[in-house]
């Protein structure tokens, strides 16, 4: 059973699919750059200027991008906007209908570690088998 605590997540570009078959089976807490409800990320808006309007937001940042987390200046912005964030992290490309699944299957065991953990930065890597923290380079 779910908790009452209900985080709003927010797709990366490279996590559009996903976004876009949860959106479409009618979940209204999972948004991505292009949505109307999010007017300030457009399609095409880079890392670096989503990321502070996600940590605003605290928004649960689902990415696929694998490098996200190594880069300096997408670190530095983990630091400084708090972002908290889930990597679908498996060894070979899934399709957006695989990603939904695998998000799904974990959702009720994500949700426990969000609160948790509680603000950020953190990072989740999420995979066939587990949901796991991640360490963030230089950290």
């Amino acid at each position: 059973m779910m908790s009452a605590f209900s985080p709003v997540y927010f797709a990366d570009e490279n996590a559009l699919g996903l976004a876009k078959l949860l959106r479409r089976a009618g979940r209204e807490d999972v948004l991505h750059p292009g949505r109307p409800a999010l007017p300030e990320v457009p399609l095409g808006t880079p890392d670096l200027e989503w990321m502070p309007i996600a940590g605003a937001a605290g928004f649960i940042v689902v990415t696929r991008d694998r490098r996200i987390r190594t880069r300096p200046a997408e670190l530095a912005a983990y630091r400084e906007h708090g972002i908290r964030s889930v990597w679908i992290g498996v060894k070979h490309d899934l399709r957006p209908e695989k990603q939904a699944a695998l998000f799904l299957r974990h959702e009720e065991r994500l949700v426990r570690e969000i609160i948790k953990r509680g603000e950020g930065p953190w990072a989740l890597a999420m995979s066939t088998r587990d949901l796991r923290p991640v360490r963030l380079s230089g950290w």
